[in-house]
């Protein structure tokens, strides 16, 4: 999948899991002939506050476009120059490429427990009472990352990444969401997002790596299936097709405006706790 494309559907995963919004479409079109439906949008499994919805989605957005840090010109390589350079650099190889180490069930948990590791940092500064460093440090990182794959700061000014991060990151280390285990979730479920997206796409992940577990060879011969299990050890649905394809994008329409709606639906309910 494409960098923005990650980052909305990280996004997107963190709200759906995080929130629950009531639609009552009768009420919205009384006096209407026919009968519309109520019903609820959002699981709400982890549930937190408004602001904590709105925060942790940055961070989501920011951290599904982790894995994708063992490509030298990936969307993230140019986010924070050149910080962001350096970083993607070392990351390539130690991941043993692009699609390898990162992009497996290896990765998910070493982003996770790094996630973790920076949420136990906190200060405690006059005026400010307990703030998450940890948190915040890394969030200047992932919404500076999210900023740029969502084309929200443009490219002419290589400051501009600097100076969204650090605000929000700042933000997000002093009005940081109450919920306990928020960041490393937050990181968790952006990292899981990209490998799944990424395994929607015919160049599939090897969730096992550093381990390669080869198809059985008759499994080879299957004209569809060969293309789900490959001998590399990569496993794929390609319902998307290839990274960029029509398909995808047609996926990220109402992927896409799901989030919009439901950003808004969260910022209203933090003014009104106003």
């Amino acid at each position: 999948m494409m960098g923005g494309h990650h980052a909305a559907t990280g996004a997107a995963v963190w709200l759906a899991v995080t929130t629950r919004f009531h639609v009552d479409l009768g009420a919205v079109a009384s006096g209407t002939p026919w009968g519309l439906p109520a019903f609820d949008v959002g699981w709400g499994l982890l549930p937190v506050s408004p602001l904590g919805a709105a925060t942790g989605a940055l961070v989501t957005a920011g951290a599904a476009l982790l894995p994708d840090a063992d490509h030298r010109n990936a969307t993230i390589a140019h986010s924070l120059p050149p910080v962001s350079k350096a970083l993607c650099l070392c990351m390539e190889g130690l991941a043993g490429g692009h699609r390898h180490g990162t992009h497996s069930i290896l990765g998910l948990a070493a982003f996770t427990v790094l996630a973790w590791a920076a949420g136990l940092w906190q200060l405690t500064l006059p005026g400010l009472g307990t703030v998450d460093a940890g948190a915040g440090l890394l969030s200047i990182l992932l919404i500076s990352f999210a900023a740029k794959a969502l084309k929200l700061v443009p490219d002419r000014l290589k400051v501009t990444p600097w100076v969204v991060g650090v605000l929000l990151g700042g933000f997000i280390a002093v009005f940081a969401p109450e919920e306990q285990g928020w960041f490393p979730q937050a990181v968790f479920l952006g990292v899981a997002a990209h490998i799944v997206g990424d395994a929607l796409t015919v160049g599939g992940v090897n969730p096992f790596w550093p381990f390669v577990v080869k198809s059985p060879r008759f499994f080879r011969r299957l004209p569809l299936l060969s293309s789900v299990w490959t001998r590399g050890g990569y496993f794929a649905v390609p319902v998307l097709g290839k990274a960029g394809s029509i398909r995808e994008w047609l996926l990220l329409v109402p992927v896409s405006l799901y989030t919009l709606w439901a950003l808004g639906m969260t910022a209203f309910q933090v003014l009104a706790r106003r």
